[in-house]
């Protein structure tokens, strides 16, 4: 009879209703590896998922099995070649714009304010999308708009993480965020953040711009927000927020 195990697994603590308890641990298995942590040992595998040794190498057997993981010559255990092709058909069954721009529409029927989403252009930034605040008085830029990479929020992120020095983008690329009053133009106010694809690579700026008397700080963490959500639609982890 198999021991109980003291302490709750990763898979069994937060389980799906319904569901099939091999499947959430194989899972939980997968969920160890991230591109920080790209190869691990049995040992760290099982301490990550709080799985025994003997069931999480029963877990990584079948995995291997499914080309979902695969064992290196060191012995540490890698995600597999099944991974990449599932991924290339995630990526195939969407478009950028199908994740970016909805999210937008809500940020913008949360906030009252207009956004935007940057990503660099040679030496300047693009507006790639855009949609405006319903209030009159708001600033003007439109979706093909090149702006400075400089100047403004959103260039500011674009560049702080492309490894930008200095003790600005360092707090960005810290926080996550940036918020400033008048950096690209007098009397415009502006909130961006990062937004990831499932490599870790930045994607792009999402910007929230507003006249600089409806600045509001608790708009920050709603950007924020619509920021990870953006980068969980396509497939990025949220963790990198934290």
């Amino acid at each position: 009879m198999p021991k109980k195990a003291i302490n709750q697994s990763l898979a069994d603590a937060d389980a799906a209703p319904g569901g099939a308890a091999a499947v959430d641990r194989a899972l939980s298995v997968l969920g160890a590896f991230t591109p920080e942590q790209p190869a691990r040992t049995l040992t760290e595998i099982a301490e990550h998922t709080l799985l025994y040794k003997s069931t999480a190498l029963r877990l990584l057997s079948s995995l291997e099995h499914g080309r979902l993981i695969q064992k290196g010559e060191d012995g540490r255990y890698v995600l597999g070649p099944e991974v990449a092709r599932l991924y290339s058909a995630y990526s195939a069954s969407f478009s950028l714009e199908s994740v970016v721009l909805p999210a937008m529409k809500r940020l913008v029927a949360k906030t009252r304010e207009s956004a935007s989403f940057h990503v660099r252009q040679g030496n300047q930034r693009l507006c790639l999308y855009r949609v405006d605040s319903p209030q009159p008085i708001r600033d003007h830029i439109r979706a093909g708009d090149l702006l400075p990479l400089d100047r403004g929020v959103g260039g500011r992120v674009l560049l702080a993480f492309e490894g930008e020095p200095g003790d600005l983008y360092d707090q960005i690329r810290k926080n996550k965020l940036i918020s400033s009053v008048g950096d690209r133009s007098e009397g415009v106010a502006g909130i961006s953040s990062p937004v990831f694809d499932a490599t870790g690579k930045l994607v792009g700026a999402l910007t929230l711009t507003m006249p600089a008397t409806r600045f509001q700080k608790e708009h920050e963490a709603v950007l924020r927000s619509t920021a990870i959500e953006m980068t969980e639609g396509l497939g990025g982890p949220a963790h990198v927020y934290d």
